[in-house]
């Protein structure tokens, strides 16, 4: 069983021996290769880290190095795409997180063949922590919750650095993002790939800026992007066409509820259902609803009509789930599941 660690490194030149020495030490005795990805380092870590690669080429060190800085998500794109092993394990090189806890994760997924991602959680572990940004600490947890809701997940810690997954794994999903978004990232094309996201907790060690620390209060607002993005954006094109469909139809209905800011709170909150509505119902059944929307609107009139629109709406969710049911269970043709 042979296992591929990648470290992305940038500007860690006071940290990174220290991080080789407990590497070496805690999976010496594993089939590992080592893949360091340098990402346009200007402090001295690429001469060191090709100085390192020279002196350890029994170690099975590959070294990639980016001229510019590219981010952590391409950084660790390259190193996927260079690495041959059945496991992945992806491994900061700031030692905010233990070396020693991802090999600890690696002993539980190459001895359960059921677990294709084990993510590192800093939120579920009775190991030592310390960690003095509580802002952060709050964006990670609302940023994990979010991300729940989304994809119908129960994940503590998306962001946790310290992640293993396999070779299968790998070889399903689709990254796309280059920075610190790569977190994001790998969890949503995960879950879209119908892989279980299993979790391990570990001990953290938080650094501040003047240590090191590179992420910023723009990562935060970018992370609500990407997981807008990886949700709503990235998706088939026929999921596409029911998300804009939906969305259209149902800031429609909204216009016709409330005044001045009251209309705008209602238009925004059917936007919201509209996205949603598109994830989970094609075209052809996403009319339904629609169309059990106008149907109610014809039984009241003023401020009534929101109740039976509301029962209208109400019956379309229920008759479109029964129809696209139907519909699938009767027929293969992809002309036709494109728009059910």
């Amino acid at each position: 069983m042979k296992l591929s660690i990648l470290i992305p490194v940038y500007n860690e030149l006071r940290y990174i021996n220290l991080l080789t020495d407990k590497l070496f030490h805690s999976f010496k005795n594993e089939d590992v290769e080592y893949i360091f990805i340098n990402d346009g380092s200007t402090d001295g870590s690429k001469e060191w880290l090709e100085n390192f690669s020279k002196k350890n080429q029994n170690k099975n060190i590959t070294f990639i190095n980016f001229d510019k800085n590219q981010g952590k998500g391409m950084a660790l794109r390259e190193g996927l795409k260079a690495s041959i092993g059945d496991y992945i394990l992806f491994q900061d090189s700031d030692l905010e997180l233990d070396p020693q806890d991802s090999y600890e994760m690696y002993k539980i997924i190459k001895n359960d063949s059921k677990i294709d991602c084990l993510f590192g959680t800093r939120y579920l572990s009775g190991k030592i922590k310390k960690n003095n940004n509580f802002i952060n600490e709050i964006v990670g947890r609302v940023n994990s919750i979010i991300f729940n809701f989304l994809f119908h997940q129960s994940v503590s810690d998306v962001h946790c650095g310290t992640k293993i997954i396999s070779k299968n794994v790998k070889n399903k999903i689709n990254l796309s993002i280059n920075d610190f978004g790569f977190e994001i990232d790998l969890a949503t094309q995960i879950v879209k790939n119908n892989f279980d996201i299993f979790e391990y907790g570990i001990s953290y060690f938080a650094r501040t800026v003047d240590e090191g620390k590179k992420i910023t209060w723009i990562d935060g607002f970018k992370s609500h992007y990407y997981l807008f993005k990886t949700r709503f954006i990235d998706n088939s094109i026929s999921t596409q066409f029911s998300i804009f469909y939906s969305v259209s139809y149902m800031l429609y209905i909204g216009s016709f509820f409330g005044l001045g800011l009251g209309k705008l709170l209602m238009m925004i909150l059917t936007l919201i259902v509209g996205l949603f509505i598109g994830l989970h119902r094609k075209i052809a059944s996403s009319s339904i609803i629609y169309l059990m929307c106008f149907i109610g609107s014809l039984f009241s009139k003023g401020n009534g009509k929101i109740y039976t629109v509301l029962l209208g709406f109400i019956i379309g969710i229920y008759l479109s789930k029964k129809f696209g049911e139907i519909v699938k269970g009767n027929t293969k043709n992809r002309f036709i599941n494109f728009f059910v």
